[in-house]
């Protein structure tokens, strides 16, 4: 089974596990993490999407 990887420089998605075909930079998975209802940064990151989307809006 095959993973899509996302480079952290300079954004290309790729196949390579190890480092980016473009530029050479760590590549990493572009998943979210995983719902858990213990998340302690939840509250933060709603309120904080909050802002954003009400920020766009205006």
């Amino acid at each position: 089974m095959t993973h899509i990887y996302k480079c952290s420089k300079c954004g290309q998605y790729t196949l390579e596990q190890n480092k980016c075909p473009k530029c050479g930079e760590a590549v990493s998975s572009p998943k979210p993490s995983k719902y858990s209802p213990q998340d302690k940064y939840g509250d933060y990151r709603r309120k904080a999407k909050s802002k954003t989307q009400q920020l766009s809006s205006d």
